[in-house]
């Protein structure tokens, strides 16, 4: 299992505040951009601790959405999505140039993510953003996603996203935040889910189906409350089976 190798990213700067512990733990990392959290204050500490320890750098945009932390859908035209996306990834680059960082990646937040997973509209906003900027730029996206699709059609380079802590839908959807179920915090559990997915490419849904999956990045939510103890353990747990965090 030596060429196994998977990334670990987790979302940041969202006023939680536990970045100075969670970024050596990381690979790679989603910094809010000020659609759902996140100021010109907080990302320049996210990047630098990010540079400090050698962990890429990914935005983290999100529905204009402070209240409900970017968590519910918002009706808005194409071109009004467009603009804001855009407007939060280039806050985040004008910090990240003052910092003589580097941009590695987008990942869209809450809400949008999940509805770039399986509306054509959503999806084509993203992947226009990503166009535009002119930068080989990863996405972060879902296996068999709409999103990815997309992404793939219009030559934009997708990296498969998982998550260590949150069950899965029979159709690859993320079980609802509202149900008692969506959120692993066992960490017995949660190796078990991500070594699945990793090693076999299949995830137990909630209703005990295996799905077919891709894993090439991890996620584990940084306002999870079990976050820092859920990654040292993966950590641990997935080097000791031979897979190599990078």
């Amino acid at each position: 299992m030596s060429h196994i190798s998977i990334d670990i990213n987790a979302d940041i700067g969202e006023g939680i505040g536990n970045e100075t512990n969670l970024m050596p733990l990381l690979s790679s990392c989603n910094i809010a951009c000020g659609g759902h959290a996140g100021t010109t204050e907080t990302m320049k500490v996210c990047i630098e601790l990010a540079k400090q320890h050698r962990v890429k750098i990914g935005a983290h945009p999100s529905f204009p959405d402070k209240e409900n932390f970017g968590r519910q859908e918002i009706d808005m035209s194409c071109s009004a999505l467009y603009q804001t996306i855009k407007n939060q990834i280039k806050d985040l680059m004008n910090v990240i140039r003052k910092e003589h960082a580097a941009l590695h990646h987008v990942k869209p937040h809450g809400a949008l993510y999940n509805l770039a997973a399986k509306d054509k509209k959503t999806a084509e906003v993203i992947v226009e953003v990503m166009k535009s900027i002119h930068l080989p730029l990863k996405l972060y996206v879902p296996y068999g996603s709409v999103i990815a699709e997309i992404a793939l059609r219009e030559s934009i380079p997708i990296t498969y996203e998982v998550f260590a802590d949150r069950n899965y839908n029979d159709d690859l959807s993320l079980v609802s935040r509202t149900k008692d179920n969506a959120i692993i915090l066992d960490v017995d559990e949660m190796t078990s889910h991500i070594k699945s997915m990793i090693l076999r490419h299949k995830v137990k849904s909630i209703n005990g189906v295996e799905v077919p999956i891709k894993a090439e990045t991890i996620c584990v939510h940084g306002d999870n409350p079990e976050a820092l103890n859920l990654i040292k353990n993966l950590r641990q747990n997935l080097t000791n089976s031979g897979v190599k965090i990078q």
